[in-house]
């Protein structure tokens, strides 16, 4: 049976509907369920998937900017590369560029979708810290204000 790729008519010519797809995540479990959906979805569409994990550098305000030493940032750093290797690793065929950043998570994705014409940000309702949450607001909400493309929240089983 012939699988049918759903898309955007224009002219004579078929466009997928997702050609890129972003899947943020941060490593968690909380956050397996987005990743999941992020890979269905550009397994059925075609899609090219950016698999991102930014390092967050919001408890490091200026004034204790000082505290993020070298070694804190590796050890950032290396757990923002298992993160995005999962992603990899689950990815059954489907090219996965992954990419780790720094920054404030929801402008450095959303920068990141604008720069790349990225059609869908997958992200997870919950990410590793409720506390986080409390004081910040969650990474998934700012994005859903801030991003121009469409964005899916994927809840946690």
């Amino acid at each position: 049976m012939k699988k049918i790729i759903p898309g955007i008519v224009k002219g004579e010519t078929m466009t997928k509907i997702f050609e890129k797809i972003l899947i943020a995540t941060d490593g968690s479990m909380k956050n397996q369920p987005a990743v999941s959906k992020g890979l269905e979805l550009a397994g059925e569409f075609g899609s090219v998937i950016y698999a991102i994990y930014v390092i967050d550098e919001t408890p490091f305000t200026s004034a204790q900017a000082e505290i993020l030493t070298d070694e804190i940032y590796v050890k950032l750093r290396d757990e923002g590369e298992k993160a995005i290797e999962q992603v990899k690793r689950i990815a059954n065929g489907v090219m996965v560029e992954t990419l780790v950043l720094s920054g404030r998570p929801a402008h450095v994705i959303t920068e990141f979708a604008v720069k790349n014409k990225v059609d869908l940000i997958v992200v997870g309702s919950q990410g590793k810290s409720g506390l986080e949450r409390l004081l910040l607001g969650s990474v998934a909400e700012n994005i859903i204000r801030m991003a121009d493309c469409m964005v899916l929240v994927v809840k946690r089983k």
